[in-house]
């Protein structure tokens, strides 16, 4: 109950960005169990076209969405919150590069982690080893 006052107090364009970002990560995390990467892809860059008729949000403000939504989509992980964040900033306008990094633990298995960066620094996925993890190459822009 607690959290549905929450939600209701907030204003009207937060109310929204936060259902359109709760939507979008659930189907993106169901996309990425169902679909085969590259035709996610393509259906993220279709989402992704920058729309002037789209209310412009902060950086922040976006993520704080990716957030709290990732509270209620279980399973949802770093790929899924880093594809929702960068259609969500390519959409208002914002440069999002979506990085995919590998690192191997403490026992030799391999990790990898998303995240996205914009102008150089990380925007959602940021982990205090981070930098242990080797960037694979960035996908082509025109893919997602």
């Amino acid at each position: 109950m607690k959290r549905l006052l929450k939600f209701l107090l907030l204003n009207h364009s937060d109310r929204l960005l936060l259902i359109k970002t709760f939507f979008l990560l659930w189907l993106i995390h169901i996309g990425l169990w169902l679909l085969p990467f590259g035709q996610l892809q393509q259906l993220l860059a279709q989402l992704s076209q920058p729309n002037p008729k789209v209310s412009q949000t902060t950086i922040s403000k976006i993520t704080w969405a990716v957030d709290i939504s990732t509270k209620f989509v279980p399973g949802a992980k770093c790929l899924p919150r880093a594809l929702t964040c960068k259609v969500l900033m390519t959409r208002r306008g914002y440069s999002a590069e979506l990085r995919i990094g590998v690192a191997k633990d403490e026992a030799g298995k391999l990790q990898a982690h998303a995240w996205i960066e914009n102008q150089g620094k990380v925007v959602i996925g940021y982990l205090t080893n981070l930098s242990s993890y080797t960037p694979l190459p960035s996908l082509p822009r025109n893919r997602l």
